[in-house]
């Protein structure tokens, strides 16, 4: 079986979960090996996500690393069962940065998604004209072709929260800057500021608004994307960098962030509030 040249995310947490179970029970990568009968360094292959391994493997390795938590071994075992190549954003690869994928990858799986931004919309809640704004300004180099496949990539993200039959709940925290940015001009906001008014009113969609006046907040300034996996340990927190996406998985961190995401909806306005402020911003434009 020849390994990966490039492991998604949601591979290499894989391979991470599984380490995890391993060192924890105090087992060597020999040892694992043996117990699958596989040579020693097919186990790091695994755990790093650049080798398959089946579900019957994984079931195996939980159990001889002493796992009783059944919900989390068929959660990965789920995991192992999946294979690259047979989603829809598969057919982007090789057009865009892989980060691009794996983002596309974490909003398809979570079962729940909480944001924060401070001056950004959420991607999964851009109109395409405000998306192509924002590439526009970020990627000026790039050529007409390459920001219209960025636009388009983002459009389809968006099915994820329209078109499946049981969507997940995606609660988005906006700062105030963010409504009050312009990307693409005033008519360009207007409608971007109109299309929020309409998906908040999706029953899966809950948007609130931290205000200006909001005696100031000790979050960070990059968007905060929450997934929740199917068990709590497969949690993810995605934060965008000026290289790219960044994925974290360390429970202590994203304890962090789930503290931080809870002070800063207490601090929001209501859903109802959040409505009204960005219908009267929209007004103004």
């Amino acid at each position: 079986m020849s390994p990966r040249t490039e492991p998604t995310v949601r591979q290499r947490r894989l391979g991470i979960e599984l380490r995890k179970l391993r060192e924890a029970a105090g087992i060597s990568t020999q040892e694992a090996g043996a117990l699958l009968g596989v040579n020693r360094t097919r186990i790091p292959n695994i755990e790093s996500g650049r080798f398959v391994t089946s579900p019957e493997r994984v079931r195996t390795l939980a159990q001889h690393y002493g796992c009783t938590d059944t919900d989390l071994i068929d959660a990965l075992a789920a995991m192992a069962q999946e294979r690259p190549g047979k989603n829809w954003w598969e057919s982007y690869r090789g057009l865009l940065p892989s980060g691009f994928l794996d983002v596309s990858e974490l909003e398809h799986h979570a079962k729940a998604i909480r944001m924060f931004l401070m001056v950004h919309m959420p991607g999964l809640l851009q109109t395409a004209e405000h998306a192509r704004a924002v590439f526009e300004m970020s990627l000026s180099s790039l050529p007409a072709k390459d920001i219209e496949v960025r636009a388009l990539h983002r459009m389809r993200r968006q099915e994820v929260l329209t078109l499946r039959s049981n969507p997940p709940k995606y609660d988005v925290i906006l700062h105030e800057a963010a409504l009050r940015m312009q990307f693409g001009g005033p008519k360009v906001a207007r409608q971007q500021l109109q299309h929020l008014l309409d998906m908040s009113e999706r029953d899966n969609i809950t948007i609130r608004v931290l205000p200006f006046t909001t005696q100031g907040f000790g979050g960070p300034g990059q968007p905060i994307c929450y997934a929740n996996g199917p068990v709590r340990q497969l949690d993810t927190v995605q934060l965008d960098s000026f290289h790219g996406p960044v994925f974290v998985d360390d429970e202590a961190e994203l304890a962090n962030y789930r503290g931080l995401l809870d002070r800063a909806e207490t601090m929001s306005h209501s859903p109802e509030e959040s409505r009204e402020l960005i219908l009267e911003i929209a007004q103004q434009l």
